[in-house]
C-alpha cells in the first residue's frame, strides 16, 4: 500500500504542507487504521526529523502490533486440535480447506471435521478439496447435529494417530446465543480428547471496522487465540491488521491473499508494515 512513501519522500526535502498531512490522515483512516491511530501516527511523524521520520513510524507502527507468538500450538503426545469460527461470507471455509492444504503440505497428516452442518455448500467445498488433496474430511447430514459429527472426527483423528485436526464451524444460526451454545458444546466435545489448542477467528480485511466488531463480539464468547485476516490482496484496505490488533491484542496467524489454494500463509509483520511504509 506504501501509505508513507509520498509524505517521506516530501520530508527529505522539507516541502511537507498542512494539506500533505491531512492526505496522509485521510489515507490511514480510509485505510482501516481508525482515527485515533491515524491521528497518532501523523503527529509522530510531524514531530520526528526528516532523517529519522521513517524509523519514528515504523516504531509507532510496531508498537500497534501484539507482541504474542504468531506460531500455531502444538499438543504433545497427541492430535493437535484447531477449532476455527467465525460469520459466513468471511472465507472461513475457503481458510479451513487452505489451513489443511499448508498443513499436509508441510508433510502433516491432518482430518478434517465439516460441522458447518447448515451448509450444504460448505459440507461438498471441504469434501471436494479433502479429496483433491488427500485429506479425510468427517462430515454428517446436513442440518444435522455438528457436536456429533465432532465427536466423529475425534475418533478418526485417534485412530490414524492424525498430526492436526481442524474443525470447521457454523458462521450463522438464528440468534447468537445459539451460535455459542453450538460452539460450547463442540468445545465441550473436543475437551474430553484433550481439548481445544488453537481457536482460530475468521475475519473479512474488506469489512473493516464490522471486523474489529465481529472480533469483540466472538472473544465475548469464545477463547479466541489467533486470527485468520481473509481477502489482504490489492483490493483490501490493509491497514486493518494493525487496527484489528491494537483492538483486540489478538494475533493474526494467518492471511488470505487471494482465492487460489496458495494464497494463504502465516502474517509477516515486518513485511507488513515495510509495505504500508513503501520500504520494501
Amino acid at each position: 500500500m506504501a501509505l508513507f512513501s509520498k509524505i517521506f519522500a516530501k520530508l527529505r526535502i522539507g516541502g511537507v504542507s498542512d494539506s500533505d498531512w491531512d492526505e496522509l490522515r485521510s489515507s490511514l483512516i480510509e485505510s482501516d487504521l481508525g482515527a485515533k491511530l491515524s491521528d497518532e501516527i501523523v503527529s509522530i511523524a510531524r514531530a520526528s526529523k526528516s532523517e529519522s521520520a521513517e524509523s519514528a513510524v515504523r516504531t509507532a507502527l510496531e508498537g500497534a502490533l501484539t507482541t504474542s507468538s504468531r506460531d500455531v500450538k502444538v499438543a504433545e503426545g497427541r492430535t493437535t486440535t484447531i477449532l476455527v469460527v467465525g460469520v459466513n461470507g468471511t472465507g472461513k471455509t475457503t481458510s479451513v480447506a487452505k489451513l489443511m492444504k499448508a498443513l499436509k503440505d508441510g508433510g502433516n497428516d491432518v482430518v478434517v471435521v465439516a460441522a458447518d452442518t447448515f451448509r450444504a455448500a460448505a459440507i461438498e467445498q471441504l469434501q471436494t478439496w479433502g479429496a483433491r488433496i488427500g485429506v479425510p474430511v468427517v462430515a454428517g447430514k446436513f442440518q444435522g447435529d455438528p457436536a456429533s459429527v465432532v465427536f466423529d472426527g475425534v475418533k478418526v483423528a485417534g485412530e490414524s494417530q492424525a498430526d492436526y485436526l481442524i474443525v470447521d464451524t457454523a458462521g450463522r444460526l438464528h440468534t447468537k446465543s445459539n451460535l455459542m451454545d453450538e460452539l460450547a458444546k463442540i468445545k465441550r466435545v473436543l475437551d474430553k480428547s484433550g481439548g481445544v489448542d488453537e481457536v482460530l477467528l475468521v475475519v473479512d480485511a474488506t469489512t473493516g471496522q464490522n471486523g474489529i466488531n465481529q472480533a469483540k463480539s466472538f472473544t465475548e464468547s469464545v477463547a479466541v487465540t489467533g486470527l485468520i485476516l481473509t481477502k489482504m490482496d490489492g483490493s483490501a484496505k490493509g491497514g486493518i491488521a494493525l487496527a484489528i490488533e491494537r483492538e483486540t491484542a489478538i494475533p493474526i496467524k494467518f492471511v488470505g491473499t487471494g482465492e487460489g489454494a496458495d494464497d494463504f500463509g502465516t502474517f509477516e509483520p515486518d513485511s507488513y508494515i515495510s509495505g504500508l511504509i513503501g520500504s520494501e
